[in-house]
C-alpha cells in the first residue's frame, strides 16, 4: 500500500516592517499551509501575500487560530469563556477565508497555548470542534496525535489529522516538551530528518527521557519561525520522497 504523508507549517507570522520566517522557500517542500489570522502574529496584508503564495505554489490554506495575545504570540494561557473562544475561533477562519480565491479553507489548527491546552482539557478540545463544525463541517481539524483531543474530535464527526512534530522533543506519554525546557525545539537538521523517517517509516519517536513512543501520523509539522526551516524542509521532502513516501495534502489522507 503507498504510504502518504503530509507536511504542514505554520506561516504568515510577519507583521509590518517585521519578518519572521522564510515563507517563500519554506513553501516550495510542504504540502498544507496554517496561517496566522492576527491574533498572535500576522496583519491582513502579510495574510493576502500568505494566501496567494500558497495558492500559487499549490499549498493547501489553512487557519491558525490562536487567543488575542500578541505580545505572547500566542504562547500564554488566556481565560476565555466558550462562547468567546468559540467565536474567536470563527471570527478568525473567516478573516483568512476571505483572501482565498474561493472562499475555501482546508483545515483549522489553533496556534500555541490554544493548542497545547486541547490536549488535556476535554471541555476545551469540545468547543474548538463546535466551532469549527459551527463554520464548516467539512474542515479538518490538526489535532496531536495521541491525545484525547483527536478520540473527541472524532466522536464528534469532525475530521482529524492527527499531527506529529519533527521539530520538537516529545515527553514519554507523546506530549510536547514545554518549551522553557531545555531541548524541547530541535535545531539539527540531520537528527531531524532522523526522526521524521523514524515517525512516517516506523511509527515510532524516541521521548527526551529515551523511551520509545509509539507514534500515528497523517502531518508533520515544521516551524516556520525555525531559523533554518527552510533547509529543514528541503531535506525532509527530499528523504521522504526518496524512502518512497508520497507527500500529498491532508484532505487526501482524512
Amino acid at each position: 500500500m503507498l504510504r502518504k504523508i503530509d507536511i504542514n507549517c505554520d506561516m504568515g507570522e510577519s507583521f509590518g516592517i517585521y519578518q519572521l520566517g522564510n515563507d517563500s522557500e519554506v513553501m516550495k517542500y510542504i504540502t498544507s499551509a496554517n496561517i496566522a489570522c492576527m491574533f498572535h502574529a500576522g496583519d491582513p496584508l502579510n495574510m493576502k501575500k500568505t494566501v496567494k503564495l500558497a495558492e500559487e505554489s499549490g499549498v493547501k490554506i489553512g487557519a491558525h487560530p490562536s487567543y488575542f495575545d500578541i505580545l505572547g504570540f500566542g504562547r500564554r494561557k488566556i481565560e476565555i469563556s466558550p462562547d468567546q473562544l468559540k467565536a474567536d475561533i470563527i471570527y478568525q477562519i473567516g478573516a483568512l477565508s476571505a483572501f482565498t480565491k474561493d472562499g475555501s479553507v482546508q483545515h483549522v489548527k489553533p496556534h500555541g497555548a490554544m493548542y497545547n491546552v486541547a490536549v488535556n482539557d476535554a471541555i476545551h478540545s469540545k468547543n474548538i470542534c463546535e466551532a469549527i463544525l459551527e463554520i464548516n463541517p467539512n474542515l479538518i481539524l490538526v489535532a496531536l496525535t495521541g491525545s484525547s483531543w483527536v478520540d473527541i474530535a472524532t466522536e464528534m464527526g469532525v475530521r482529524v489529522a492527527r499531527e506529529a512534530f519533527i521539530d520538537r522533543a516529545v515527553n514519554s506519554d507523546g506530549s510536547l516538551v514545554s518549551r522553557s525546557i531545555e531541548g524541547a525545539v530541535l535545531h539539527d537538521v540531520d537528527k531531524i530528518v532522523e526522526r521524521t523517517l523514524s515517525i512516517v517509516n516506523d511509527g515510532f519517536v524516541n521521548s527526551i527521557s529515551g523511551e520509545e513512543v509509539q507514534i500515528k501520523a497523517d502531518t508533520i509539522c515544521i516551524h516556520g519561525d525555525t531559523p533554518n526551516a527552510s533547509e529543514i524542509a528541503r531535506l525532509v521532502n527530499l528523504e521522504l520522497t526518496k524512502s518512497g513516501i508520497q507527500i500529498d495534502s491532508m484532505d487526501s489522507l482524512v
